[in-house]
């Protein structure tokens, strides 16, 4: 197979070259937002018919857990 050749690796940076260091600044920003949203989603699959049942319960007139879970 043929190799690649690296684009990124272009150009001569220096120690210390900001440009190197907002990249891996960007580079962890998407990391952690990926993170994030990662979590965020799984909280939020398993989590939001707890809190529907959790709202319900405290609300007036207090239903009970068979009305709140029932289709009808």
């Amino acid at each position: 197979m043929a190799s690649r050749a690296n684009s990124k690796g272009k150009g001569k940076m220096g120690k210390g070259s900001k440009h190197g260091e907002s990249r891996s600044a960007t580079k962890a920003v998407k990391e952690w937002t990926t993170w994030v949203m990662k979590r965020a989603k799984t909280v939020t699959h398993y989590g939001f018919i707890p809190l529907v049942i959790i709202i319900g319960m405290n609300s007036e007139p207090k239903p009970s857990i068979a009305q709140l879970l029932s289709p009808v």
